[in-house]
């Protein structure tokens, strides 16, 4: 899908510039230049990244010390 039309940016570019690294707006702003014509992308943009980078952490279980005595 096309996320930036202003600069031919597609969800795989952010899926790919999340794998190399960026996790900010700012960052994304710079790598491939997402929201710097029009900005109608902008909300969209930090969306997939939002997501992006949440699905590249490692999940991490937490347990809490009185869940086993229930």
């Amino acid at each position: 899908m096309i996320v930036c039309v202003c600069n031919n940016v597609s969800d795989g570019k952010i899926r790919q510039a999340v794998e190399n690294g960026v996790t900010s707006m700012s960052q994304l702003r710079n790598e491939l230049e997402v929201g710097m014509c029009c900005g109608k992308c902008h909300a969209c943009a930090k969306r997939v990244l939002r997501e992006c980078v949440a699905e590249s952490r490692p999940q991490t279980m937490v347990f809490h010390p009185n869940a086993m005595a229930a």
